[in-house]
């Protein structure tokens, strides 16, 4: 359908009367008289009843008017977003992350990563490490910072770091002074808050799968939907939680963080991106990652 037409009808429409929708459009009557009965033709249905004075839209007229201005509106919007990336001389570049890597380094490397591409319209999207795969595959993402190792062909996956992971408990808890690094079997005795809830497999999994790597069994596991959930609950004396070390930034009066002495008590900080993927955005945030992630591990970060 000719978007022109569209917007001719729209005129029309909102003027009632087709001389002065004429005026409005900058032309002369009759070719607009005449577009507006090759849509009727396009559409098969009369759309204006002209023997009513102001015009009046027939019921097809009606329900193609309301999708016209829609349409028209959202083609509108587009040119914009176009527009604005023609003017930056840039392409959108979207970022997926989970909730958790925002209390590691992952901001310091968006900021890094903005003043370096200054040409690319950056924009962020949460969504879970299983939910990155699809978005990636769709195009709604370019990248995803993740915990999970995902096995895909059609992802490349690069590993930025392996974080150790702490438990959060009670600020007046009796292992809070015992000075040293604790053990899960010390603390499975009571309720295990574990998070996010939806979207399986996920972080969630990850700590299951250590807990039972060591051979122990939660007392009592509670699901919650995110991580602020999990913490606020540890501080009610819901339970404890297993987090990223990163969390610890998280920082509540009523809730501590204790060092994990278990083996396999870590969680990974994952990259991914689309196999194949050249682009020199994508060159750049994957140099400045390992390049942050690298010095923070070497501790000058």
């Amino acid at each position: 359908m000719d978007l022109r037409r569209l917007r001719y009808f729209v005129a029309v429409a909102r003027e009632r009367n087709f001389t002065r929708a004429a005026q409005v459009l900058n032309m002369a009557q009759p070719p607009l008289s005449r577009q507006i009965r090759l849509l009727e033709e396009e559409v098969g249905a009369e759309l204006v009843d002209r023997s009513s004075r102001p015009l009046k839209l027939t019921e097809a007229g009606r329900l193609l008017h309301e999708q016209a201005v829609q349409v028209l509106a959202g083609m509108e919007q587009i040119q914009s977003m176009v527009g604005r990336l023609s003017d930056q001389g840039g392409r959108r570049f979207v970022i997926g992350f989970v909730g958790s890597t925002l209390y590691g380094l992952l901001p310091q490397v968006i900021r890094r990563f903005r003043e370096e591409s200054i040409s690319a319209d950056v924009s962020l999207l949460e969504c879970s490490s299983v939910e990155q795969i699809t978005a990636l595959k769709e195009g709604r993402i370019d990248v995803g910072f993740g915990r999970l190792r995902v096995e895909d062909p059609a992802v490349r996956r690069i590993v930025l770091a392996d974080e150790p992971l702490v438990a959060a408990v009670p600020a007046d808890h009796h292992l809070v002074s015992v000075g040293r690094a604790v053990h899960l079997s010390e603390l499975l005795v009571e309720p295990l808050i574990v998070y996010p809830r939806p979207a399986r497999p996920s972080y969630a999994d990850q700590v299951l799968g250590v807990i039972h790597d060591l051979g122990l069994t939660p007392a009592k596991i509670m699901e919650v939907r995110e991580l602020q959930t999990a913490i606020g609950l540890v501080a009610a004396y819901a339970g404890f939680a297993v987090v990223p070390e990163s969390v610890q930034r998280l920082r509540r009066d009523d809730v501590r963080y204790l060092p994990l002495a278990d083996r396999g008590a870590r969680s990974p900080i994952m990259m991914v991106h689309r196999s194949g993927d050249v682009t020199p955005e994508l060159a750049t945030l994957i140099r400045i990652s390992c390049e942050i992630h690298a010095s923070a591990a070497h501790g000058h970060g």
